[in-house]
Formats: structure tokens, C-alpha cells, sequence
């Protein structure tokens, strides 16, 4: 049997196991059927919540803790990444201000302020990192990012539309800020930030017009204190419309850029270097269907998997045909985890096991593949 090496780089599957753990549970069952094969962990993230966990994963990082106010306003603590140079930092904003921060109960998408996302950057400046990597997934603010601002020393009032920019952290200047970002929507309108992520977040149809005007109220002052115009740049409608409050200041950094997250986890975890490595790569995500083609974990795995001439192979909790169509497109195949009919509850019940079996199907369709070679050159011989 020929060794391999395999690369195991997934996404979590939400609600259900982090990237972490599906990384390990498809490693052990490949491992039975190929015990001398060597595998890469390289656990990933879009940018939301799992992306700390994900690139914790990778050696270099220190996890710290620190005070924040949450979309309530309440103290809590709430983690971010150092890495042992000191020189750099992973942010996660639903650490801070995410959805699940806030009971259902208590989800109001008016009031949730995203300032405590601005505390963590604040915490990292006074670390004396230049290099911060943010990814705004799963926030459970609509404040246009006037929390995330005010945090970090400006004056802004998405209600009284005002914003004064001048008392901004003068550190800023000394950092370039990655954003990680996996949509595409402008501000406002009916495809903006209100509209399209609103009502998740406990906004009513009347909320989310209320709210819709109130970020185009903001917008016009931010855009008078920045300089800028970036209501319509694709992107600004992310985690409530953060994506555009950092659009806005961004000449305030010493260069800004704003990404797919899970390039930028990529890059984070030095996947392309492992990539260099291996014969193939198996990546996957909860749901493989019409979003993958939008930019999610498995597309982009897949993508530089094609690119660099290594065969991939994506996982999924539930798959559809518009996913398998997507992942064909750049030459990687989709295969599903469950092996019967059964309800999202029961898939989440069993836990990592259904994984390993995964794995060690996949482990097994490679021997005989291996088998088949063998076959055929004996046959030419």
C-alpha cells in the first residue's frame, strides 16, 4: 500500500461540531483503514464564530480574555488571539457582539450595540499589535458599526446621525486591519444590511425599515467625517453594517483590506503550505448546497486545492445539487456523511462518529483506487 499524505481542512458544522473536532473524527476513521498514511490538521473558519478555534489550532497563538460589554451592554469576557511574537492578533466579533451572546428572547436587533467588538480591537492595540485579522460573522448588531466605532474613541450616534471622527485611536494608524468577510450586500435597501440580516436578529418588517433609515441617517455623517462614500461597496451590509463603518475609517489604518474569511483563516493557518504536502484534501461543512457557491469554506478549500493540482474531496451534513454542481466546477467531488435518512436533530445526536465512518469510507475508496493501478499495470505487463 502506497503512503499518502492527506490534508483534513474543514469547516464546523454548525450547531453541531466545531472544525476542530470534525478535523480529528475524519483523521480517526481514515486512520483504521490507512493507518500509515500521514494526515495534516488544518481545522478552518469563514470568519464567524469557530474562527479563534480554527486558527488556535495552528501552532503560534496564545489565547487571551478580556472585559467587553456584549450586544446589551452587560460586561462579559470575551477571548481573542495573540500570537507569541506579539505582533499580531485574531479577532473574532461574535466573541463579543454575536447572536449567540444574546438569549432569543432578548434579541433586539434596534438596541444591540457591536461596541464590544471595538473593546477587543482597543485590548489588541494595548497589546501593541500591528497586524489584526477581524472576522464579522455572526454578529447580532444592526448599529451600523457606530459601537464598534464609539469603542474605539470616535463620536458616533446612529440616531442623532452624528459622527465626529477626531477622538479615534491615534494607534490605528500603525496597524493593518484584514477584514474577513463572506457577503457581498451595500448598506442599505432591500438586499442591505436591515433587510437581508435584520430579521435573524429579532427585527420585525417594521423594525427593519426603522432601522434601514436610521443607518442611512448615519451614513450620511460618516461619510461627511470620513471622506468617503462606501454605502454601495460590496461588503458594507456585513454583521449589521460594520463592513461599512471600517470602510469608512479605513484610511485611518496603515492599509486595510477586506476578504473572503476563509482565505484569510487560510492564510492564518499556513494551508498552503501544507497544501505543498499532500496527495489529497478533504474539507467539509455542515450543509454543501447554493450557498458553497458563494464563497464558503469547501469552494475555497477547493479552489486552491484545483490550483495547485491536488485532488479534494468535500463532506457535508446535508448535500444538494447546486453544491455538488459548485464543488464539480472547480474539479472536487461532494460525498455526504449520513448514511440514511434522518432529521437534523438525530444527525447532530450522533455526534462524531458518523465521521469517522466517513473517513474511513473515503480511506477505503482510495486503497482500491491504489488496487485498480496496481491491476492495470499488471495487465500491461
Amino acid at each position: 500500500m502506497t503512503s499518502r499524505t492527506i490534508l483534513v481542512a474543514p469547516d464546523s458544522f454548525k450547531g453541531s461540531l466545531s472544525s476542530v473536532e470534525v478535523a480529528r473524527a475524519l483523521a480517526d476513521g481514515w486512520h483504521r483503514a490507512r493507518p500509515n498514511d500521514e494526515v495534516l490538521l488544518c481545522p478552518l473558519a469563514d470568519g464567524g464564530e469557530g474562527t479563534l478555534a480554527a486558527i488556535e489550532a495552528a501552532s503560534g497563538w496564545v489565547r487571551e480574555t478580556t472585559p467587553v460589554r456584549d450586544p446589551r451592554g452587560h460586561a462579559i469576557d470575551a477571548s481573542w488571539l495573540h500570537s507569541e511574537d506579539g505582533s499580531r492578533a485574531v479577532i473574532e466579533m461574535a466573541e463579543a457582539s454575536g447572536l449567540s451572546r444574546v438569549p432569543v428572547a432578548e434579541r433586539d436587533a434596534v438596541a444591540a450595540t457591536s461596541i464590544g467588538t471595538g473593546d477587543l480591537v482597543r485590548a489588541a492595540l494595548d497589546a501593541g499589535v500591528t497586524s489584526i485579522v477581524l472576522g464579522i460573522g455572526g454578529s447580532a448588531t444592526t448599529d451600523g458599526g457606530a459601537g464598534l466605532l464609539t469603542g474605539l474613541g470616535a463620536i458616533v450616534d446612529r440616531d442623532r446621525a452624528i459622527a465626529e471622527l477626531d477622538g479615534l485611536d491615534p494607534r490605528l494608524a500603525g496597524v493593518d486591519l484584514r477584514v474577513a468577510c463572506d457577503v457581498s450586500n451595500p448598506l442599505l435597501g432591500p438586499t442591505g444590511a436591515a433587510a437581508v440580516f435584520g430579521p435573524q436578529k429579532g427585527a420585525s418588517p417594521h423594525d427593519v425599515a426603522d432601522l434601514d433609515a436610521r443607518l442611512a441617517r448615519m451614513a450620511i455623517a460618516l461619510d461627511a467625517a470620513g471622506g468617503r462614500t462606501e454605502q454601495e461597496t460590496p461588503g458594507a451590509g456585513a454583521a449589521g453594517g460594520v463592513g461599512y463603518a471600517l470602510l469608512a475609517v479605513q484610511d485611518r489604518f496603515r492599509s486595510f483590506a477586506l476578504r473572503p474569511g476563509v482565505d484569510l483563516v487560510m492564510d492564518a493557518t499556513d494551508f498552503d503550505a501544507r497544501l505543498t504536502r499532500a496527495d489529497l484534501v478533504i474539507t467539509g461543512e455542515g450543509r454543501i448546497d447554493a450557498q458553497t457557491a458563494f464563497g464558503k469554506t469547501a469552494l475555497g478549500v477547493a479552489r486552491r486545492a484545483q490550483a495547485a493540482g491536488v485532488m479534494c474531496i468535500a463532506v457535508g451534513g446535508g448535500i444538494e445539487v447546486e453544491g455538488i454542481e459548485a464543488l464539480a466546477s472547480v474539479g472536487a467531488v461532494a460525498v455526504p456523511v449520513v448514511e440514511r435518512p434522518q432529521s437534523v436533530q438525530e444527525a447532530i445526536a450522533a455526534g462524531t462518529a458518523p465521521l469517522e465512518r466517513c473517513g474511513e469510507r473515503l480511506a477505503r475508496l482510495i486503497s482500491l483506487d491504489e488496487g485498480d493501478e496496481r491491476s492495470a499495470r499488471s495487465a500491461r505487463e
